[in-house]
């Protein structure tokens, strides 16, 4: 797409909720992680960060297909924030804008990144948060400007409140945005929509 925007793909979870890691559990076949990938692949994304904890060599197999460089949570326990920061010290250097995905949600489609970065485009210091039938969903793709204020503690939720007159709502028709997977009822949901 010849853009400026690099990803960070998190995932660093533990899964507790789950009981199983998320990050591999199977979706038509494929782990979610590979699907999460497929995605970013197929909407040309610039560049993917993949974060990972130290205990998941298992999800760095399972994404050796694609064009990823691995970036290591090294704190155990930490919050989103933490795993952030860790893929913005690995993204390149010139990238204006930063799509952050967590790894549970598996089945947002390219077309709503693709559409994401097109907005970015357009608006280059807006916040863009995808909306699906009024609900609020993931990825968020972010000015990078704005991810370094994590670097003084602040966690995601405090940028973005920080900075509440710069978020640009995106209406999608993709359900996928608002699918997250962090129960087995979440996971069994997510099977049910993405049956062939």
């Amino acid at each position: 797409m010849g853009t400026n925007v690099s990803v960070i793909l998190l995932a660093a979870g533990r899964s507790q909720r789950m009981g199983a890691k998320k990050q591999l559990l199977p979706i038509q076949g494929r782990p979610a992680v590979a699907r999460c990938l497929e995605s970013l692949r197929d909407a040309q994304a610039a560049e993917i960060v993949l974060v990972v904890n130290p205990e998941a060599d298992d999800i760095v197999e399972a994404a050796k297909d694609f064009p990823v460089r691995v970036a290591v949570n090294e704190v155990p326990g930490s919050d989103m924030a933490a795993s952030v920061m860790t893929g913005l010290a690995c993204i390149n250097r010139e990238a204006a804008g930063v799509l952050v995905c967590p790894c549970d949600h598996p089945l947002v489609r390219p077309k709503t990144i693709e559409a994401m970065i097109s907005a970015h485009v357009r608006m280059p210091d807006a916040i863009i948060i995808p909306v699906h039938r009024g609900r609020k969903g993931h990825p968020t793709l972010f000015p990078r400007a704005l991810l370094e204020e994590l670097g003084t503690g602040a966690t995601m939720r405090d940028v973005i409140g920080r900075h509440h007159a710069k978020i640009s709502l995106l209406n999608v028709d993709d359900e996928g945005v608002i699918l997250d997977m962090d129960t087995p009822e979440d996971y069994r949901r997510i099977l049910d929509r993405d049956s062939p």
